[in-house]
């Protein structure tokens, strides 16, 4: 079941089998550099504070390497990068300036 909610392969209920890759618009690969956005947004918010090592906590909780091992076990062709940028409402994250991205906010906890 989860294979088939992770890949969009599914059985439709009527006799068909379905492939839509995006159906749920969900990437299931523990990106690195999702990580790393997810800690900017909570250090933006106030739920942690000072300075943060982003890659080595995104590196220690999201075990891409892991993930990897088992896509293949699948048939399924891992990312050989855990980092990249994304758009996210209109705005460009760089996993490499991390501290810029926060920074770059008008708002947030403690800005005004």
């Amino acid at each position: 079941m989860i294979e088939q909610v992770l890949t969009g392969r599914y059985a439709d209920g009527l006799g068909e089998v379905k492939n839509v890759p995006d159906r749920i618009d969900f990437d299931p690969f523990p990106w690195h550099s999702m990580g790393v956005w997810i800690l900017t947004q909570m250090k933006r918010w106030g739920y942690i504070e000072g300075d943060v090592d982003y890659k080595k906590i995104a590196e220690e909780v999201y075990v891409a390497s892991d993930c990897a091992k088992i896509m293949k076990e699948l048939g399924y062709e891992a990312p050989t990068e855990t980092y990249k940028s994304y758009t996210i409402m209109g705005k460009t994250f760089d996993p490499d300036q991390p501290e810029a991205y926060v920074n770059s906010f008008a708002i947030g906890k403690g800005v005004s």
